[in-house]
């Protein structure tokens, strides 16, 4: 394969898609790449943003070419603005949030689910197809436009929440591939990316900025998730360096929570002066509060946004509804639900579950963003352990961020954006700490895409490198050699296969000797754990706080029965995922154990 033209990095939002490069030589600023899409019938046009909406239409629903692009003109669905736009006319036929799906180890992530509770007749996709198609859509856009530098051949960076589990990333990285990409993928933390970005655009002047000790909460809010990370400055050889030393939980909360929560106050307002709305109007309402909101926080002189819900049955347009958001409903429904003034103690709302609930996403129960920050702080207190002596001051009750970097579509309004810093500061000033500095980076919206392309540049030796590796530490499950005892199972214990940090390209063997069962079905349990960052590889602790996996269940080949004494072998590969091999001590012959991420 020819070396490449460029490095290219990748968002692969859950709301939009974005797209930056720059020359793979040089020192050019990575730039956005815009990407042309329909969005209207028979209409294509560039937008830097390409929507995370895919739109399967009724065989007779659209006219002829309603949905053509320049490279496919006989597509029989569209993805982008037109997709999200229609389907908020027609919900059923819409495919949203494919990548919380993808993250949601409850389903079977390549089985045809989506759209999520449509009817029988709509034509379904996976989570992993969907994603496929919006990256199939970028390589064919840029392809399009770049004949001679093929977007499969050049240097490709795409992003992930630092929270993603290692199945995650591999059926992410599947998906890449599913779309002709893969050749030379890596794959990189949003939250990093969204650092580097801002590396990036500050130039040699981020030095200036941030010193020795300083600790940066990215606090990344999109559409479908809230993704928090701490990264560290440090110093080595009298030279800044940057180390990622904290990641917190995968919370589905953020933008699409608060269009519905919009909905629901001007729905409870229109029930109030005597017009009802069904489930498909609601729907049609939390898009048409969606672009009210973008509106209001986009124009501050304005007093309120109209909102139009179409009506149901043949009068669609002489029955449509009319309404307004107001700023008053938009800073008290976010602003003050989302973003509530709590203590540095509080912590997030466990409601008591009934017997019964719908199959679904994994939703956030609480929508305070900022209850899930406080936790989030208070449980990394451990990573104390890698920052410079006298940082971390004896009884703090939750780690001191001393400056935040905002990220995501959500962020780029100030009113939320100055009440965290509010939330932020009265904790920190209560333990005598002082106020955080906002980092001033680029467009929310597209600062992951431009970070991405900038770490492909460092990579090829050119910028500043953010330190990280794993997000997690991750262990694989014993069963303990012990007496049986009726009714009681086997005890397992956890050992450590990867210490949070590890380099990607990294391998290691584990210290002893362990039995591997071959042929025969047996189930192989993992673990991982954000908080647990002193566990040396070979570390045998009890699983009892870790966070169990996706387990991998199949028969090794071998003699039936067979305990075959083995050393394993686990690796961090260039990509970002976790491998792990058992190797016969007697004959060096190997068994790969990889998530099984196909058989779900």
């Amino acid at each position: 394969m020819a070396s490449p033209t460029y490095v290219i990095g990748i968002d692969l939002g859950t709301t939009n898609v974005g797209l930056a490069g720059a020359p793979a030589e040089g020192d050019s600023v990575p730039a956005v790449f815009p990407l042309p899409q329909v969005v209207h019938s028979g209409e294509v046009s560039d937008r830097d943003l390409l929507p995370s909406f895919l739109y399967v239409p009724g065989e007779v629903e659209l006219p002829a070419g309603a949905i053509a692009l320049p490279w496919a003109s006989d597509r029989d669905f569209v993805v982008g603005s037109f997709a999200r736009d229609q389907g908020a006319r027609v919900p059923a036929r819409l495919v949203s949030s494919a990548k919380s799906w993808l993250s949601h180890a409850g389903v079977d992530r390549h089985a045809a689910i989506l759209p999520w509770g449509s009817p029988d007749e709509v034509r379904k996709v996976s989570p992993v197809e969907a994603s496929a198609r919006y990256l199939g859509h970028v390589r064919e856009a840029w392809n399009a436009a770049h004949p001679e530098s093929p977007l499969e051949e050049q240097e490709l960076v795409l992003t992930v929440p630092a929270s993603f589990d290692a199945v995650a990333r591999e059926l992410t990285v599947e998906a890449a591939h599913a779309a002709g990409l893969g050749e030379r993928l890596t794959l990189l933390e949003e939250p990093q990316a969204a650092l580097y970005a801002w590396v990036s655009a500050s130039g040699e002047g981020w030095r200036k900025q941030v010193q020795v000790g300083d600790l940066i909460l990215v606090c990344d809010i999109g559409g479908g998730t809230v993704d928090f990370s701490l990264i560290a400055v440090l110093e080595e050889e009298g030279n800044l360096q940057l180390s990622r030393v904290a990641v917190g939980d995968h919370i589905l909360l953020g933008g699409d929570n608060m269009d519905l929560a919009l909905a629901h106050t001007v729905k409870a307002r229109l029930e109030a002066e005597g017009k009802s709305l069904d489930d498909w109007q609601l729907r049609a309402l939390t898009h048409g509060c969606r672009v009210a909101k973008e509106g209001l926080f986009a124009d501050p002189s304005l007093g309120a946004m109209p909102v139009v819900i179409p009506g149901r049955g043949s009068k669609l347009v002489g029955g449509a509804i009319r309404s307004e958001l107001s700023r008053a409903e938009l800073d008290a429904t976010l602003v003050d639900g989302f973003f509530p003034r709590v203590a540095s103690d509080a912590r997030p709302q466990l409601p008591r579950r009934l017997g019964l609930t719908a199959l679904g996403l994994p939703f956030a129960h609480d929508p305070g963003v900022t209850r899930h920050l406080a936790a989030f702080l208070g449980r990394q207190l451990g990573a104390a352990v890698v920052l410079p002596e006298g940082v971390h001051a004896e009884g703090r009750s939750f780690l001191h961020p001393t400056a935040v970097l905002f990220n995501g579509g959500v962020t780029k309004a100030p009113l939320l954006r100055d009440r965290i810093v509010e939330v932020l500061d009265g904790w920190i000033a209560a333990e005598g700490g002082r106020k955080v500095t906002v980092l001033e980076g680029a467009d929310p919206d597209l600062a992951v895409c431009r970070g991405a392309a900038y770490y492909g540049r460092v990579r090829r030796g050119l910028g500043v490198r953010i330190r990280g590796g794993t997000a997690r530490s991750y262990y694989v499950g014993m069963e303990r050699a012990e007496l049986a005892v009726p009714g009681i199972p086997p005890r397992i214990d956890a050992i450590c296969v990867a210490p949070f940090g590890m380099e990607e390209g990294s391998e290691t063997t584990l210290p002893g000797t362990l039995g591997l069962v071959v042929g025969e079905p047996a189930a192989f349990r993992f673990f991982a754990s954000s908080t647990r960052r002193e566990d040396p590889i070979g570390a045998m602790i009890e699983p009892t706080g870790l966070d169990e996996l996706a387990p991998i269940e199949t028969t090794l080949q071998g003699e039936q029965g067979q305990i075959v004494p083995v050393r394993l072998h686990a690796k961090v590969t260039e990509v970002g995922t976790l491998e792990l091999s058992a190797e016969e001590e007697a004959s060096g012959r190997r068994w790969k154990l990889e998530y099984d991420v196909r058989g779900e």
